[in-house]
């Protein structure tokens, strides 16, 4: 059984998720960049769409399981299973009002006030489970400008940093979702396939779990180990191994974050530990 996975076909999206599917062994073997598919080896093949289109094709099985936002998912309404969050692509979805216009809270938005969004089903949704009315504009990219030409009052839009909305004169007020790339599927009961995106799941976490994380190995003085242990915790605990004809020294492995290695370091020299060596992790199964 082969199962059809629909990646996004173009933008930073689609490349962060080709990075990753690559890392985790299921190499994207396209015939040529403008290719509408492409083998991920034996059990997988690739669908290229549009992101938002994603949703669609998952949720009318033309597709088993699709990459995509969080927001375009939400914003479809299709009935997906959440398999995991891949955590890139992070961003938000806001309301954003201009800086001179006194609105300095969603409470301040008043009915009858006209919203400009790429995202109209959660605008609404968002302003009707807060008890507002207010006149969703859908437009269809670059909603900042709407509010300066009198296209509408306020807009929800994507940030990522707010460093566009500010360059446009406007600032946020409010928060409707938390937005990253995730992995969906459609409800499938047919247990070959369920088996396929459990693997599917195991290798793209794998990767993930191994980001951000670097493997340490060290020559530690066996009198400083209950000092070492608190310096490298470990998944569960740094692993001890004997050096042969190592006398006062044991070999001391841990996995560590990439982001106080350095510190790491430092404190283990301090501690008279020799032959420090820190590799990169290309895959972590807990």
């Amino acid at each position: 059984m082969l199962l059809k996975i629909a990646l996004p076909n173009k933008g930073r999206l689609s490349e962060e998720v080709r990075e990753l599917f690559n890392d985790a062994g299921l190499e994207v073997r396209a015939r040529g960049e403008r290719a509408l598919t492409a083998s991920l080896g034996g059990e997988f093949e690739a669908i290229f769409v549009r992101a938002q289109d994603i949703p669609e094709f998952v949720a009318d099985g033309a597709a088993h399981a699709g990459v995509t936002g969080w927001d375009l998912v939400n914003e479809a309404g299709r009935e997906l299973e959440h398999l995991m969050d891949l955590e890139f692509g992070r961003c938000r979805l806001v309301v954003a009002a201009r800086e001179e216009s006194g609105i300095g809270h969603a409470n301040d938005v008043r009915d009858g006030m006209r919203v400009a969004s790429c995202f109209p089903r959660l605008t609404q949704d968002y302003f009707a489970r807060r008890g507002q009315s207010v006149t969703v504009v859908p437009v269809s990219g670059a909603a900042e400008i709407a509010p300066h030409l009198g296209i509408a009052d306020i807009v929800v839009d994507l940030t990522s940093t707010g460093s566009t909305l500010k360059m446009n004169g406007l600032r946020e007020v409010a928060t409707v979702l938390e937005s990253s790339a995730r992995l969906v599927a459609c409800q499938s009961n047919v247990p070959e396939a369920q088996r396929k995106l459990e693997e599917l799941k195991l290798a793209l976490g794998s990767v993930l779990a191994a980001r951000g994380k670097r493997y340490l190995m060290a020559n530690v003085p066996k009198d400083e180990l209950p000092r070492v242990r608190e310096v490298l915790p470990g998944l569960n605990g740094p692993t001890v191994v004997d050096v042969l004809d190592g006398g006062r020294f044991v070999a001391v492995h841990a996995v560590v974050p990439a982001k106080t290695i350095y510190r790491t370091v430092n404190a283990l020299k301090t501690l008279g530990c020799e032959g420090i060596l820190v590799t990169r992790i290309e895959r972590l199964v807990a």
